[in-house]
């Protein structure tokens, strides 16, 4: 089975920027009921998705005051307990972040190994990839950052 994910917000000075659980040094960081862990958003919505179990925001709603600045860990640690219990386990995740303000080739490895932690599989199977929008939209003028994850499961 097989699930997408997409996550997106957008950027205000002085929030910290989390992705994949990992602290980027940037100046901006996303307007989020939660930490706004894109990456981490993305996956918890392909792993639901492969699961058939609907989205993020009905697990962990943004009108919940106890997931007012939660770290997104917590929240993907739980969905992956959900996928165990179910008897279900992750074969791949492919990761893929856009973001213009900062180059992110540095922190692919340490997400990449943060996220299979996360899940508890190898790093050889999870990749994460990172890219521009070419200047253009709310991306590429610096206003936003988005993921999309894919997640195969068994």
């Amino acid at each position: 089975m097989i699930g997408f994910g997409y996550d997106s917000h957008r950027l205000v000075q002085g929030r910290k920027l989390f992705l994949g659980g990992i602290l980027i040094d940037e100046e901006f960081g996303p307007i989020a009921h939660s930490d706004g862990d894109v990456v981490i958003h993305s996956l918890i919505d392909a792993i639901l998705g492969a699961l058939g179990k609907g989205d993020i925001g009905e697990f962990f709603p943004d009108s919940e005051p106890k997931y007012k600045d939660i770290s997104s860990v917590l929240l993907l640690q739980e969905i992956v307990a959900l996928l165990k219990n179910s008897g279900h386990s992750i074969i791949n995740i492919d990761i893929t972040i856009v973001f213009e303000r900062k180059k992110l080739g540095d922190f692919k490895q340490q997400i990449r190994e943060n996220i299979a932690n996360i899940c508890g599989i190898q790093p050889e199977f999870v990749n994460v990839k990172a890219k521009t929008n070419e200047k253009m939209g709310f991306i590429g003028r610096g206003e936003g950052i988005l993921a999309f994850s894919v997640c195969q499961i068994q």
